[in-house]
């Protein structure tokens, strides 16, 4: 059915592509999906060596081979394109249950009723059915956000529509002395169509880990690696484009500053791991309380901000007061026993024309203020700076 020549090339190319792939993924195991598109193209290779061993190898053995071959490329891949954007890959029972209808198949129209036809039909729908729906997984999150997850997904999806059509090509039966010529075009033509998918797949693939490493590089230059939240150099990136933002729409923005009371004592006494479970704790406690819009950041040590868009001060002050009386009522877990912990919370107006760093300033000195009012408790800003006292 096909030529020789592009079955070999077929083959050489998933052999070093699928090479490359377990070379990356051994130095990048920690890129979800990377393992289960590795071994796709593991099948891939095995499948292209498989029908070069055809003439050579027992009949029934070899459709075997093939259909389960067939099946696993199309499922990894499936498998692999969920994995990487955090989806569970489908039950294992729905594909066992899969494979044994495949395979089954395969047995049935082997042995008790022998149809070339009708084996290779059901192996190009169900592998086309699995590369559409690995398709739909990937093309989701918008093309600018996401290019190369379009780029796999659609090319998984001009190959899972190919798959579909495939069999109506060899379905035709064209009479006339150019039959042999057309129906070895068309073998020609598939093969062709499996390495052009193969090589792009791949790309894809290669562009999907290059963007994964950025995504989780440009996080470790935003975050802080113990709590998560953004770092202080990105959280007044992101306050600036907020106070632009909401001058424009003349919304209010207020600015908390957070200080965890009495938090050299936490390291002092219970051990600088419990003052790291304090830090998480917070966060976790803080994360519960504000809304996808708000912004927190930690600013050094254990000093955080809040800035809370288009909430007015009264609210601004009802997320405060419900923040501290949420840690003060929720000890921190730490191996030596429960950890009190409280917070002075000092909250600043941003001020039409004001420098978002003066607003998170004058946030900082009410902070303070709380600290020197007895600890525990929410100081609300005045509308120009002070000079700061002794804590």
């Amino acid at each position: 059915m096909h030529s020789p020549t592009l079955l070999i090339m077929a083959t050489m190319l998933m052999g070093i592509v699928t090479a490359v792939l377990f070379g990356v993924r051994r130095y990048n195991r920690n890129i979800p999906g990377l393992t289960s598109w590795s071994w796709s193209y593991l099948c891939g290779f095995l499948l292209c060596i498989n029908l070069l061993a055809r003439p050579h190898s027992p009949e029934l053995l070899n459709v075997l081979i093939n259909q389960t071959l067939i099946f696993l490329t199309a499922y990894l891949h499936l498998a692999g394109s969920r994995t990487f954007i955090g989806k569970p890959p489908h039950p294992r029972l729905l594909a066992g249950i899969a494979a044994l209808v495949v395979i089954a198949t395969a047995i049935y129209f082997t042995l008790a009723v022998p149809h070339p036809g009708a084996r290779f039909t059901i192996g190009s729908l169900v592998s086309g059915i699995l590369f559409l729906l690995a398709a739909r997984t990937l093309v989701r999150g918008g093309a600018n956000r996401y290019p190369a997850r379009y780029f796999l997904g659609i090319t998984s999806g001009v190959h899972g529509v190919f798959l579909l059509i495939r069999p109506a090509l060899f379905g035709l039966e064209p009479t006339g002395v150019f039959d042999a010529g057309l129906r070895l075009a068309i073998s020609q033509f598939v093969v062709l169509e499996a390495i052009m998918a193969m090589v792009m797949s791949a790309f894809g693939v290669l562009m999907l880990i290059n963007e994964h490493i950025i995504i989780a590089l440009k996080r470790l230059a935003e975050r802080d690696p113990l709590t998560n939240v953004f770092n202080r150099r990105s959280f007044l990136v992101l306050l600036d484009k907020a106070v632009s933002q909401c001058q424009r729409n003349h919304a209010s923005l207020p600015v908390l500053v957070i200080d965890l009371d009495h938090f050299k004592r936490i390291n002092d006494t219970w051990g600088h791991r419990s003052g790291d479970s304090a830090l998480s704790h917070f966060v976790e406690l803080a994360a519960g309380c504000l809304r996808n819009s708000d912004v927190i950041g930690r600013l050094g040590g254990e000093e955080f901000a809040i800035f809370l868009p288009g909430t007015a001060l009264n609210d601004a002050l009802n997320v405060a007061e419900r923040l501290r009386g949420l840690v003060e009522s929720r000890t921190v877990s730490s191996g030596s026993g429960e950890i009190p912990l409280t917070i002075s919370v000092g909250i600043a107006m941003h001020l039409r024309g004001e420098a978002p760093e003066l607003t998170l300033h004058r946030a900082d000195e009410a902070m303070y203020q709380a600290k020197r009012n007895g600890r525990n408790r929410v100081e609300i800003a005045p509308e120009t700076i002070t000079d700061r006292a002794t804590s």
